[in-house]
């Protein structure tokens, strides 16, 4: 799971695995693929960046560098 902060400062968690793509407009929005539409307070780069480590730590989904 990864933490993210909706646009009221409350924060949560997302299973990255569940995220079917993330939309600038202007605000970052991930798009589930329940359908569902979270709108975080972090940009999309940081976003990636908590995707890749969450992964980097699961061990089977080693990032190649």
């Amino acid at each position: 799971m990864i933490k993210v902060t909706r646009l009221d400062n409350v924060e949560y968690y997302i299973n990255p695995h569940q995220i079917e793509c993330i939309e600038i407009n202007p605000d970052t929005t991930l798009v589930m693929m329940s359908g569902k539409h979270y709108i975080v307070r972090e940009e999309v780069d940081d976003i990636l960046g908590r995707i890749e480590a969450y992964r980097r730590r699961l061990g089977p989904f080693l990032v190649q560098e």
